[in-house]
């Protein structure tokens, strides 16, 4: 376990308020250092607490592997296709898809009812930058919220403005990548939204 990020031992005492910082960044760090072992993924993410861009509170757990975002009004798988929400955790393997296969299985998953709604889809990009964290790398999420998150591209459904929409469609990594320009042949993650409300 690594030692919690902007956090340094000194002779001075802290002030009481600093001690409270310290702590909750400390709890918040031990939480995402947890939610990574549990998940058994092999990377290990770092977040600094005071850099965080996704809080739990700004979430619904709706307690059937999917989350409400308060804010944008959507709804998240919380894992990745390919993964089953089974006694609080993502299980099994994600799966990679080339763009038009991430689109085929939105549909597939709507149409079966198998996870309660029937407009699941590959969200756009503007959608899929809502659940990044700038405060986190590897992945840059939040693991608490989406646990099993790889850190590496996952498709969006917005193709890339300039060239021609059949070739090549934009993906947004959660590792150091950003946002890539890729060819709808290549294979990425998907996590699919619908609009909640």
């Amino acid at each position: 376990m690594s030692r919690a990020p902007g956090l340094a031992l000194t002779s001075e005492c802290a002030k009481p308020a600093s001690w409270v910082h310290w702590t909750l960044g400390l709890i918040a760090q031990l939480t995402l250092v947890g939610a990574v072992a549990a998940q058994g993924t092999a990377a290990e993410q770092t977040c600094v607490a005071a850099e965080s861009t996704l809080p739990l509170t700004r979430f619904q757990d709706n307690g059937d592997g999917t989350v409400t975002d308060t804010e944008s009004k959507l709804m998240w798988m919380r894992c990745p296709s390919g993964q089953r929400w089974v006694n609080a955790r993502c299980t099994g393997k994600a799966a990679t898809y080339n763009w038009v296969a991430a689109a085929r299985q939105a549909d597939q998953i709507s149409s079966n009812g198998e996870a309660f709604f029937n407009d699941w889809r590959v969200p756009a990009l503007r959608d899929l930058a809502t659940i990044t964290d700038r405060g986190c790398k590897n992945p840059r999420t939040n693991l608490v919220l989406f646990p099993g998150t790889p850190p590496t591209a996952f498709w969006t459904s917005t193709s890339r403005p300039g060239g021609k929409p059949e070739d090549m469609a934009l993906a947004l990594s959660f590792g150091a990548e950003g946002v890539l320009a890729a060819r709808k042949e290549e294979r990425f993650y998907v996590r699919f939204v619908r609009n909640a409300m």
